[in-house]
């Protein structure tokens, strides 16, 4: 009796579709599931498959629906520059570009708030609810990828992982932040970070730039497989490395919670935000059998979009309050001069809800700054002011409020709000330019 002889075939297929390394996990396990299909690598960063099957027993079209019944594609030698079309990636860059343009000039990112320090826990739930839109767009694709059989069993299992991974987090840099303070600028330098990540998942979720994939933090390899192996409770398990992903407006409120100083209100208010972006989360991964390919495709699209414009804002926020900033002031005030009195500059500004004054002082002497703060002039947003150029941090209190240093070196400095969103300038002559008061 003769041996079965077996007919190795072996394809190297391009697939686009992949928003992120779950899909490469999740296509290599279709393959590996479909009779006859000998071995199969997916690669996310190259966006294609090296599949080996018994051609006894495995077609050509076999392999193409095991990729394409998960809603990714299969793309023909003649399109293999599909997903990274020239004209795709200059449209979406230039739609990008446009909301983020809008949203800077009508300054939306305050329709978007951050935790600040002496909010409430219904507060912290309601930012949690807003930033689960972000959370779609950012990983829907790694929550989907792990609702495949029991989706609702699956979600809840993901989403359990990452509110108690979210809470351990927050408990640990809340004990942190009770024996370390941070700057502003080393805030602004991790906003900076953060937006950067964002950015590059979101250009990396469209597609348009493949090259990218490399410079995005993903499990290692062999940590994923390990998951993978562990079927029933794989989603618990991604959600738990959830919580270790970089995301911006995640590790914002690592930076609230760090600033209660306190392992318990860090864990507590670390709680409360995940909580708020789980209901959004679970229904997408409890629904997803009920949504057509196209659909999640074109949720996922829009939504990597969104992660990039909020990324750009955030990097520029970043920037602010890192004293780097190259955009505009964000105030089309009026510059107060100083009036030299007894050998200090005496400057007075008032507070207003959206922008910050312009000032111009003299080098080499002190700077005696007096901001009026109006009642109801303070808000969520512009109660802290941060100028990196003279390490000042400064909340407002209604009434007068007291800003002194002393510059030495003449130029432009940009200081902001705590979140980088009002921006303004402190312009420090050398000549003597200024009027001189009895």
């Amino acid at each position: 009796m003769s041996a079965t002889k077996t007919t190795k075939t072996t394809e190297h297929l391009l697939i686009g579709g992949m928003t992120c390394a779950s899909c490469q996990r999740r296509i290599e396990s279709s393959l590996l599931d479909t009779d006859g299909v000998l071995a199969a690598t997916a690669s996310w960063a190259n966006g294609c498959a090296d599949v080996t099957y018994d051609a006894e027993v495995a077609s050509p079209r076999a392999v193409r629906a095991a990729i394409e019944r998960h809603g990714y594609e299969v793309l023909r030698n003649s399109r293999a520059t599909a997903e990274t079309d020239g004209t795709r990636a200059l449209g979406l860059l230039l739609v990008i570009a446009a909301l983020y343009l809008v949203a800077s000039r009508l300054n939306l990112a305050k329709a978007f708030p951050l935790a600040e320090a002496g909010m409430g826990y219904g507060m912290l739930f309601v930012i949690g609810l807003l930033t689960s839109a972000h959370c779609v767009a950012m990983c829907g694709g790694i929550n989907l990828s792990q609702c495949v059989g029991n989706p609702v069993r699956a979600s809840l299992l993901y989403n359990v992982g990452r509110v108690a991974s979210y809470t351990l987090v927050g408990g640990i840099v809340g004990a942190l932040g009770g024996v370390i303070t941070l700057s502003g600028a080393f805030r602004g330098v991790v906003q900076l970070v953060a937006g950067i990540f964002m950015v590059i998942a979101g250009v990396n979720m469209l597609g348009i730039f493949p090259s990218l994939r490399k410079l995005q933090p993903r499990l290692p390899r062999a940590l994923s497989v390990r998951i993978n192996r562990v079927k029933s409770n794989s989603p618990l398990l991604v959600g738990l490395l959830n919580g270790l992903m970089p995301c911006g407006p995640l590790q914002a409120m690592q930076l609230y919670a760090l600033g209660t100083g306190s392992p318990i209100n860090g864990a507590l208010s670390m709680l409360v935000f995940s909580l708020g972006t789980a209901p959004l989360m679970f229904g997408l991964g409890a629904l997803s059998s009920l949504l057509s390919k196209r659909f999640t495709r074109k949720v996922m699209t829009a939504g990597a979009v969104l992660v990039a414009v909020l990324g750009l804002t955030m990097l520029t926020q970043g920037m602010s309050l890192s004293g780097l900033s190259l955009s505009g002031t964000g105030s089309a005030s009026t510059a107060s001069d100083a009036i030299v009195v007894e050998g200090v500059q005496l400057v007075s500004s008032t507070l207003s809800s959206g922008e910050y004054p312009k000032i111009t002082v003299q080098a080499g002497l002190p700077v005696r700054w007096t901001i009026d703060a109006p009642k109801g002039s303070i808000n969520g947003c512009n109660n802290r002011v941060l100028i990196p150029e003279y390490d000042i941090e400064h909340k407002f209190q209604t009434g007068e409020n007291v800003i002194e240093f002393t510059p030495t070196e003449t130029g432009q400095f940009r200081y902001s709000c705590w979140m980088g969103m009002i921006r303004s300038t402190i312009t420090v002559i050398d000549a003597a330019q200024i009027s001189v008061g009895g």
